[in-house]
């Protein structure tokens, strides 16, 4: 319901206005009038009506001048000039300062409501342009914020060159230069659907940014809705030394205190180069994981690298071939395969052994966090994930340990053979395809949408739910690895193994052979002598 004020000098036309009209049945709201312009400016202040109706001839501050003043000081209110001066000068004075309407008295209750009537429309119109403004531009900073995130991600993951992360950076007005980085992943304790789960972030948010504000400038990421990561930028290493005793411990007791939540923090080294962030995120999220085995354990940053009762160098385990048995393995292998790649476990024999606790964690962090990143929207899997977990302290011998990895690992394979099963025909059709046209340039996703009669839009979102890669992933890997095969067994140039894949132009075809393999064609050739006959493949099958 619009609200209308009205200003005039003569009270015989304010009350003939006021009273003649049905102003709630009309859909408006009569919030007051004035005589003059002086004594109407504070009323409108405190009204705040949607329009003014006002007469240009007044005592002490007349219409023209009013409306100036509306315009500069309550921009969105709509004004209605009456007058009875019919002269053109009066009406380009008036919309010269914004008015709306410009009407002559005498003016009829019917033709000011019409005036009324295409007024509020106007306001409608004006509110649903500004609201769809508004939505577009969300739009725009949600996907501007998307980015940054993924470039942020892509650099902690070791995914992107300095070369691309600065033009990306530029692109999106990130300043990623500095002489100093450190890396600081943060997680919040608790269910990460909980209630207040949302309020305990925000204002951990809030600390972390007060802190960091005084030692160092900072870049920050949402790695899930638990955990944070923050990217410290300093203008020396000196700047950016003793952030454990300096910033993250007050930080964690201010965290309790204020928010009655435990916040455990990872620190990484500090690095003096873009491509150092990789590592050093590596050594905030060993350190993070750290704090979840049993027991007194050393904080971010601390002296780890001991073995316990394994004795030598604490072992880091290749992550690779979980993942794999994770995205393809059967489960009728599940109890070969744990044996095989936990092998290391196999001397378990009743200690407390701080390295063999970690194991377990790093095995576990693995499947949690390929889980949340699969399988976002499950209900159960991180429930099931974190119950099995709590179990972790109780294990004292490989052959529970065994039990446990197989427990966890099959609650993976639940779900995801869960999720597979009600997709699977498309998917497999989707592949069929693919393998069976990869050779063809023009391949698109237009085209396989057509061939499985759906949208290009469905296709493309459920290859990537179920796949874990979107389709345009998909086919180059297939095409890469028909390229290495080809390059293998064949003696053809580089430039016809690029047509035969489906790539007409050679020199993008060897760029990208090079950014998936890690080697140029040449190089592939000759180091499949001494790498062995399927050694390429398989680096191939772990990079994808």
């Amino acid at each position: 319901m619009k609200k209308v004020f009205l200003v005039d000098d003569e009270i015989v036309i304010r009350e003939g206005i006021r009273d003649r009209i049905a102003w709630n049945e009309e859909g408006f709201e009569y919030c007051g009038d004035a005589p003059d312009g002086e004594l109407a400016l504070p009323l409108i202040e405190e009204t705040k009506p949607d329009i003014v109706i006002t007469d240009i001839k007044m005592p002490f501050m007349d219409g023209l001048e009013l409306s100036r003043i509306i315009r500069e000081r309550f921009p969105s209110i709509k004004i209605i000039i009456l007058s009875g001066h019919d002269e053109f000068e009066y009406a380009r004075e008036a919309l010269r300062t914004g008015v709306t309407e410009y009407c002559l008295k005498p003016v009829s209750s019917a033709d000011l409501m019409k005036l009324l009537q295409d007024v509020s429309a106007l306001i409608d119109q004006e509110e649903r342009e500004r609201e769809e403004m508004e939505r577009l531009k969300r739009r725009v900073d949600d996907g501007v914020r998307h980015s940054r995130e993924k470039l942020l991600s892509d650099l902690c993951s070791g995914l992107v060159t300095t070369s691309e992360a600065m033009q990306t950076a530029a692109k999106l007005q990130l300043n990623l230069v500095s002489k100093c980085y450190a890396v600081v992943l943060s997680e919040q304790e608790g269910p990460a659907d909980a209630p207040e789960a949302g309020e305990v972030c925000r204002r951990l948010e809030e600390l972390m940014h007060g802190r960091f504000g005084e030692s160092a400038s900072y870049l920050s990421f949402k790695r899930s809705k638990k955990e944070t990561v923050w990217i410290l930028q300093g203008d020396s290493a000196a700047q950016l030394q003793g952030l454990e005793e300096k910033l993250l411990k007050p930080l964690a007791e201010e965290a309790r205190s204020a928010l009655s939540s435990r916040v455990r923090f990872g620190l990484g080294s500090i690095k003096d180069r873009l491509q150092g962030l990789y590592p050093s995120f590596q050594e905030a999220e060993e350190s993070l994981k750290r704090q979840h085995l049993p027991g007194s354990l050393p904080g971010p940053g601390g002296d780890w690298q001991e073995a316990g009762e394994a004795g030598g160098p604490l072992r880091y385990l290749d992550r690779s071939p979980l993942i794999r048995f994770l995205k393809l393995g059967s489960p009728a292998d599940l109890p070969a395969f744990v044996r095989e790649y936990a092998s290391c476990l196999a001397d378990w024999d009743g200690s407390r052994s701080f390295y063999y606790y970690y194991l377990l964690h790093d095995m576990t962090a693995t499947v949690s966090q390929l889980a949340k990143e699969s399988y976002p929207e499950h209900e159960r899997i991180e429930d099931m994930l974190q119950t099995l977990q709590s179990q972790v302290g109780l294990i004292q011998r490989a052959d529970e340990a065994y039990r446990y990895l197989e427990g966890m690992i099959g609650a993976f394979l639940q779900v995801r053979d869960g999720n597979a099963d009600k997709y699977s025909g498309l998917i497999r059709r989707v592949k069929d395809y693919m393998h069976a046209n990869y050779g063809q340039s023009e391949l698109s996703l237009q085209h396989i949408a057509e061939h499985v009669s759906m949208s290009p839009s469905y296709i493309s979102s459920v290859f990537s739910s179920e796949t874990g890669q979107t389709i345009t992933e998909y086919l180059t890997g297939l095409r890469i690895g028909k390229a290495m095969e080809l390059l293998r067994c064949t003696h053809a140039k580089s430039y016809e193994i690029a047509y035969q894949v489906g790539y007409q132009d050679s020199h993008y075809f060897s760029n990208l052979f090079k950014k998936s393999t890690g080697m140029t064609t040449r190089e592939f050739r000759r180091n499949q002598a001494a790498a062995g006959p399927h050694e390429g493949e398989e680096r191939h099958a772990a990079l994808s």
